[in-house]
């Protein structure tokens, strides 16, 4: 009999996770995950970026690197990302992390204490809610509307509950695709400052717009340095890389330095390397440009699937960009049963809701579909597959 902690007790394995497993099966058709297209990934240019390196620079590259990250990458990520966003920042700033999970996971650490409050969108991120649930910190929803956060809400959970931390993933949020209005990525700045309350700012779909003018990061309204802006890689150039950032003041970052000294040392020097020489060489734009036209037809496939072969009565999500759209069925069904004949009957996976709300009853009609990872036409497939699914429950 093994004696686990505690805090495992808390967490189990994430849903999402295991309908990944499913996409082993090449009978599957899964709009359970997250991931980018496998064609949108710049393999040789990833290639040839490696092979120089290794060929100029490879005892460097393939040795111990500073905890706070390869410093051309740093650099390459501050003119790049950063300041073309209106983020004023320098080195001091900014660190590499092992992917947002691990930026989620370093600010939890450096910030948050058993029993703390943090306030989350409903729904939210599922994979924070678990980590948050591992350290025993209490989570308290905010409401939200077609736009994401209720502006009223969140400042009247705050004033009630007096949390040290907000999460928000502002822009094509995970799991609806809502992107928060300007004047509330304003607001949300004011109420930290005002409220001595922290912003994990969760940003890693922001460059996937599909239509629509783009908006600056909270952070960019920061004026007293309690926005931390996590950024990722993972969906603009490969998750199999394990690039992301945090972006903070200086003595946020020494302190997730220590807790990061703790978790991996630092992160791959090698994919770093990719990720700044990428980024130097001029290649996001045009590498972009390229995966948004393809998402975006795949977005566009999806949608029009819900509305020719769903229920009369199911509302869904229009988000401008990132990866998900939000149904919600009719009536009273039963996601879970649902779940599982699509995936016996009708070779179709999806992702209920009730994992991404703090109180699950929420969610209980609520799918979200993931349309990266699918052609237009295995998208259209796998719709008019969970059409007939539905529609025979009605």
């Amino acid at each position: 009999m093994y004696n686990f902690a505690k805090r495992m007790g808390e967490v189990s394995a994430s849903p999402v996770r295991e309908i990944l497993k499913l996409m082993a099966d090449p009978e599957i058709i899964s709009f359970g995950g997250g991931s980018p297209a496998n064609e949108s990934f710049p393999i040789d240019t990833i290639q040839d970026i490696i092979d120089k390196a290794l060929q100029e620079n490879g005892h460097q590259v393939l040795q111990y690197g500073v905890t706070e990250g390869w410093k051309p990458f740093r650099e390459a990520f501050l003119e790049h990302i950063a300041y073309p966003k209106g983020v004023k920042a320098s080195l001091e700033n900014v660190i590499t992390t092992t992917g947002a999970t691990q930026g989620i996971q370093l600010a939890t650490d450096v910030f948050l204490d058993p029993g703390d409050v943090v306030l989350v969108e409903s729904p939210t991120f599922l994979s924070t809610l678990m980590v948050f649930k591992k350290y025993f910190i209490k989570c308290v929803p905010v409401e939200t509307d077609e736009h994401g956060m209720i502006m009223e809400d969140l400042e009247e959970k705050i004033k009630k509950h007096h949390p040290k931390m907000l999460y928000s993933i502002p822009t094509f949020q995970n799991p609806t695709g809502k992107t928060l209005p300007l004047e509330r990525r304003k607001k949300i700045a004011e109420l930290a400052s005002a409220y001595n309350m922290m912003v994990m700012e969760d940003d890693p779909y922001c460059d996937l717009r599909y239509k629509g003018e783009a908006l600056p990061p909270i952070k960019s309204f920061d004026q007293t340095g309690h926005v931390i802006l996590l950024n990722s890689f993972s969906k603009i150039i490969s998750p199999g890389l394990r690039v992301g950032t945090i972006l903070a003041e200086p003595e946020i970052i020494q302190k997730i330095t220590v807790a990061k000294q703790c978790a991996d040392t630092h992160t791959t020097n090698l994919t770093q390397v990719v990720c700044a020489e990428f980024l130097n060489r001029g290649l996001l734009s045009e590498h972009l440009k390229a995966i948004t036209q393809m998402y975006a037809a795949r977005l566009n496939t999806m949608q029009e699937g819900i509305k020719k072969y769903f229920p009369s009565g199911t509302e869904y999500t229009q988000p401008e960009g990132g990866l998900f759209i939000w149904t919600e069925l009719p009536g009273e069904p039963n996601i879970q049963a649902l779940l599982e004949r699509a995936v016996e009957q009708h070779k179709v996976a999806f992702v209920p809701g009730k994992p991404f709300y703090i109180n699950p009853e929420d969610g209980r009609k609520s799918l979200r579909l993931n349309f990266s990872s699918n052609t237009p036409e295995t998208i259209e497939e796998g719709m008019k597959r969970l059409g007939e699914l539905f529609s025979a429950i009605y």
